[in-house]
């Protein structure tokens, strides 16, 4: 676990904000949202960055860098916050960047910009996730296309000197043993979309193996979390709430398996399923909004990405 501590990062997510794709769909009772005719991603994601603004009671102008934790490019070049930035500073200089961890790039990014706040080299960050699951969903693999919504989440990342609030740990391993078991294959330098034809079109959609994700995760998380509860100082019941990535309908037989029985966590895959980066942040602006997390407490984010990517977050919100 060498270089994964972090301990009081003085920072606080001085406000969040959400929104989802407008188009409402139900598969077995479980609500999804895709965009609608007319609506884009970006659309979404300056939407949450307006809100979480607003929420800090600041302005673009009071941002010091603007970053995308995304899995997904909105184009392949330029990246997803320079995209973002001309929808929302356009004209100022801030500087601009993305972070990818797929799942919980969310996490990452919050990981490594909580850092440079601390080193100084920043003061306030506008972070933003969220996707558009539904470009890449394949009608044919009915477990992934009935998962995923459309939606974004971002927040204030700022300097703080209040003594209750901050990241106190994180950690973040990747397991590769799963780098095939959830991927896009095509699109990219080693399958380019010049490639594309009718035989190899599927390599171009969302592919997901689930049962083999979820045996790979019951061998993986259940040391990975306990070893970081160790490492961290922190117990269970410390603990107001834990917001895990909402991977799939298996969450609430994975939780309980790592320690965390119904009540413990938020599981929303009912009501919008897999989100995919903006899932963990769209969770936590909902549980701040509805009054579930009030500042002080100490909230647990923890999610799995593609890869297989595993990451354990200790805020005192």
């Amino acid at each position: 676990m060498k270089g994964q501590r972090i301990r009081a990062c003085h920072v606080k997510l001085a406000g969040m904000g959400k929104a989802r794709a407008g188009r409402q769909i139900q598969f077995g009772g479980q609500s999804r949202y895709r965009l609608e005719a007319g609506e884009a991603f970006s659309d979404l994601a300056v939407s949450a960055a307006v809100s979480a603004l607003s929420a800090a009671g600041r302005e673009i102008g009071d941002i010091d860098c603007i970053v995308c934790g995304m899995a997904t490019p909105m184009q392949a070049i330029p990246c997803n916050a320079a995209l973002i930035h001309e929808r929302l500073a356009r004209g100022l200089d801030i500087p601009a960047l993305d972070i990818n961890t797929t799942c919980t790039s969310f996490l990452s990014a919050l990981d490594m910009m909580s850092l440079m706040i601390e080193a100084g080299r920043y003061d306030r960050v506008l972070l933003i996730s969220g996707d558009r699951a539904s470009a890449a969903l394949n009608p044919k693999e009915r477990e992934s296309y009935e998962l995923f919504s459309d939606g974004a989440a971002a927040c204030v990342l700022e300097r703080t000197k209040e003594q209750d609030c901050g990241i106190l740990y994180s950690c973040q391993k990747t397991w590769s043993e799963g780098a095939h078991d959830t991927e896009i294959r095509g699109g990219g330098s080693l399958l380019p979309i010049a490639s594309m034809n009718g035989e190899n079109r599927d390599a171009y959609c969302f592919s997901m193996k689930g049962s083999r994700i979820l045996k790979l995760c019951a061998q993986k998380l259940p040391g990975f979390v306990e070893q970081c509860f160790r490492e961290a100082g922190i117990k269970r019941e410390e603990i107001r709430m834990t917001i895990p990535h909402q991977a799939s309908r298996a969450l609430e037989v994975l939780m309980p398996r790592l320690g965390f029985p119904a009540g413990t966590y938020v599981n929303r895959v009912a009501e919008y399923g897999n989100m995919v980066s903006a899932s963990i942040p769209y969770a936590l602006c909902e549980a701040v909004e509805e009054g579930v997390i009030n500042r002080g407490d100490l909230v647990l984010l923890l999610g799995t990405a593609a890869g297989l990517t595993a990451n354990f977050l200790l805020l005192r919100y």
